[in-house]
Parts: C-alpha cells; structure tokens; sequence
C-alpha cells in the first residue's frame, strides 16, 4: 500500500506557494518513520531551530512552511510559524545574540499562521537587527517573512517574489466520472461558505473572497516591511502594466530594480559583512583567512540544520 504523499497532508489549504518549485517537495511520500510518529502522538525529541556564532543568531527558514507541523520540522528540518514565533521571542530576550539572520530556501508554504510569524519577526527587528539571505529561493510565504527583515540580500543566482496566494481544490463529479463514485455533502443552513462549490459560480465567488483575503493580508504585511505602499508593491510586482499580473519570482538583479530586495551577495560576503558588524573578533585577532573560515562555518552549520 502507498503511502500518502504530502501533498495529501497540505490539499485544501489557500497557499502561499510557488507551486514550480515546491511539486517534488508535495509529491514527496511521507516516510513510515514519520508515520509511525504520527500514531504514537506527539514527538518529544527537541528541534535545533538556530544556530549562534559570535553572538549572530542565524535561522534557517527551510522547506514547506505549515502552521505547527512538528513532525515536518523534526524529520525534514522544515519552519513551522510556530517555531518562527518561539524562536523570535526567544531570540529577543537571549542578551547573548545581537543580532538574527533569517536563511531562506523555501518555495512558501500554508497562508494559515504566517501572518503571525511575519508580525513575530518584524517585532523581532525592533529588539534587535534582522537580516534576510535569500539562498536560494524565497517565494510566495517565504518573501511573506523574508520582507520583515530590515534588509534582503540575495545570493548570486537565486530567486524571490512569487507574491500572491493560491487554492487548489474540487468538486464531486457524476457516477461513472473518475472513480464512478458521487458523493454529496451537506452544511448547516447558515454555513454554504463552510465547503464551497468551486463548480457553482457561489462556490466559486466565496473561494476567489478568501484568497482575495489572503492575498491582502500578504501584501500589506510585505509592502510595510519593505516600505511602499499596496498599491506601489502590487505595481513592482507585476510583470506588465496590469497589476493584476504579479505572482512571478525575479532574480536578484531584477528584484532589487522594483524595490523587493536590497543587494546581490555571495554567502561568504554576507556573514563577512554581518559578523564584522555585529559580532567583532575577540581581542586576539585571528587572521582574514580565519575569519572567512568561520563566516563558512556558520554558513555550513545552519544548512546542517535543514
């Protein structure tokens, strides 16, 4: 017997997601370990969500992102908003970390949670400086959070943007359509937006609403952070003249001509230019050659994470 992929764990959900990128990741059967977990309950093994160098906390922001799945984040690596949240409030009060950086590989994830961890990262910035490396995607939910950071720094060749929200769902067919199988299902008077329809034109209206919804609150949260308004973001972000046609990811030449990024740097570059900044040699200075060493170090660590 098959086992369900994660595709199957995630359907039904509006979607901050470049689906492109993430289709191996969702047609991915999950592993029997992960299943066997999942029948036990709860995971009790503890999840290293950052790591520390010279007092530079480096998070790294990987994979699908979901709500709280702890079993994703144990066995994948993969954020979950709810360890993004945990992890900022932690990070905030820790006096031994001056400042975050957020590592982003991630074509997006679940829209459901991800206005609180967006929110927990741009009060995190307040605290303390947050810097975002986009190495080598951040797409759709990805840039969601990644636009919190008071600066994007994009690695040569990757890519962000992908703003937007997508619903992937269905409608039951007719005996002898697919499985031949018609099923009906049925609401409470006062709740026909509880399952919508998509093959009614009411279905259909209440779906586009909610993604409508979804996308609003992406786009307030990201044209805050990077500091423009909706209406200048949504024109940034589009492809034509027609704002309606936004949605595409940019390399990072091309993001920082409309405003969504900040520099095109190497990873070495980048911790270079964040631990000198805020996390200077000790007293015996140890040589450049050294200090590039340890800048890979961090580099090499976080991904270990993922």
């Amino acid at each position: 017997m098959s086992r369900p992929t994660l595709r199957a764990l995630l359907g039904g959900s509006i979607m901050a997601l470049h689906e492109p990128a993430a289709r191996w990741l969702l047609e991915h059967p999950m592993p029997q370990a992960m299943e066997d977990d999942e029948a036990r309950g709860p995971v009790a093994s503890a999840v290293e969500r950052f790591a520390v160098e010279r007092s530079v906390a480096v998070v790294p922001v990987r994979g699908v992102l979901t709500p709280n799945s702890a079993v994703l984040e144990r066995w994948f690596g993969w954020a979950t908003y709810r360890g993004l949240i945990e992890t900022c409030e932690q990070l905030a009060s820790d006096e031994a970390v001056s400042a975050v950086v957020l590592e982003l590989d991630t074509p997006g994830g679940a829209v459901l949670g991800c206005a609180g961890a967006a929110a927990a990262i741009a009060e995190l910035d307040k605290v303390k400086p947050v810097h975002a490396l986009v190495d080598p995607l951040a797409a759709s939910a990805g840039f969601w959070l990644a636009s919190q950071a008071r600066e994007i720094s994009v690695a040569p060749g990757a890519e962000l943007g992908s703003i937007g929200a997508g619903l992937m769902t269905g409608a039951f067919v007719q005996p002898g359509a697919g499985t031949g199988l018609q099923l009906f299902e049925f609401t409470s008077p006062h709740a026909r937006a509880k399952w919508p329809d998509p093959s009614t034109e009411e279905g259909k209206a209440e779906l586009e609403r909610s993604l409508a919804e979804a996308e609003t609150r992406f786009h307030e949260a990201a044209a805050a952070g990077r500091g423009m308004s909706v209406e200048d973001l949504r024109s940034r972000a589009s492809v034509s003249d027609d704002p309606r046609d936004g949605g595409a990811l940019f390399d990072g030449a091309e993001a920082i001509s409309r405003g969504l990024a900040d520099q095109v740097e190497t990873r070495r570059a980048f911790y270079t230019r964040i631990l000198g900044t805020y996390a200077p040699a000790p007293r015996k200075a140890r040589s450049a050659r050294s200090r590039g060493a340890s800048a890979l170090a961090l580099a090499a660590q976080a991904s270990a994470l993922s």
